[in-house]
């Protein structure tokens, strides 16, 4: 039975939804994700709140728990004023909370985190997870892009510090990859310093699942374990900040950032005399990798990294 004439009045525009010509072609509703999504409301009293409570009584027990901190190197955020920039390496997805988790109160709850927007923010639920959970901003991992160097630069001038995998992604086989200059470019463009972190150990809480390792007859860690998390101890060595030099441009100062970054993994596998020994003689060891199949370089990232015997004018104390 079809409803009153009057009822179905009442129904439409506009207390209901307009009508839609048939001859013309309904536009795809727009999605707004990736760069585009709106992700302000992640920086408001309520919200922050609600995720300092998360961070706090959730994800730092649970982070202690799953990966045991040993952190170095904390003293020198205890001098630092104002919003820095926190440049790490990234070898797995927990490298993001157990980060977050063991930084200073001060920083812990006003650091924003500088993520993939092909993604983090391809789907709207995933957006708004990230956005909440860490809290995330979507940028161009790909190519160069404006708006979101405008973007980060916008959040490190209202006073909040930013997290930055200039990796660009997490590496596939536990090695480096080439540093971009995103973060060295805020830096010049917003005279915030740079903090280098090196996270040792988080490959092994999750390593990432590449490709040749998903077919039967895999070998190494991620075809044993795949994708399952594995309690171990993280290693976490904080660097101190780090500002352009004058007339250093982007590239050269991203140079500079990525060596100190490679000093502080000599660090936390050594200790902080002898790395900075080897970095003062030129002899930090690499950390991209020789240049070989991927067999080979998986066995050379566990062993000794090739550091030169020292000598015995090199030797202290002389014998």
């Amino acid at each position: 039975m079809k409803p009153p004439e009057a009822l179905r009045r009442l129904t439409r525009f506009p207390l209901g939804a307009p009508s839609w010509p048939t001859s013309v072609e309904r536009p795809a509703p727009r999605r707004r994700v990736g760069l585009d999504y709106d992700h302000a409301w992640s920086r408001r009293y309520p919200v922050r709140l609600a995720r300092a409570v998360v961070m706090d009584n959730i994800t730092r027990p649970l982070a202690k728990v799953l990966a045991p901190p040993s952190i170095r190197g904390i003293e020198h955020l205890r001098h630092v004023t104002g919003p820095v920039i926190f440049v790490a390496n990234h070898t797995s997805h927990v490298d993001t909370p157990l980060l977050l988790a063991n930084l200073p109160v001060e920083f812990r709850h006003h650091t924003v985190v500088a993520a993939a927007s092909d993604y983090f923010f391809d789907r709207t639920w995933k957006a708004a997870m990230w956005s909440f959970l860490l809290p995330a901003i979507p940028i161009e991992r790909t190519r160069v892009n404006r708006r979101s160097g405008d973007v980060a630069a916008g959040l490190l001038a209202e006073g909040w510090s930013l997290l930055i995998f200039p990796e660009g992604g997490r590496s596939p086989d536990g090695w480096a990859q080439p540093f971009r200059a995103g973060a060295a470019y805020l830096a010049l463009r917003t005279g915030c310093p740079i903090i280098p972190v090196h996270l040792r150990g988080a490959r092994q809480v999750l390593p990432k699942q590449s490709a040749e390792h998903t077919a039967q007859g895999g070998s190494g860690t991620e075809a044993r374990r795949g994708r399952r998390l594995v309690r171990s101890p993280v290693t976490l060595t904080f660097g101190s900040p780090l500002s352009p030099d004058e007339g250093e441009d982007a590239r050269r100062f991203g140079v500079r950032v990525e060596r100190a970054v490679a000093v502080l993994a000599d660090e936390s596998g050594s200790d902080w005399w002898q790395a900075r020994r080897r970095a003062a003689s030129g002899h930090t060891p690499s950390q991209r990798g020789p240049e070989a199949s991927p067999w080979r370089r998986s066995w050379a990232l566990d062993q000794p990294r090739g550091i030169p015997k020292e000598t015995e004018a090199e030797r202290w104390p002389p014998r």
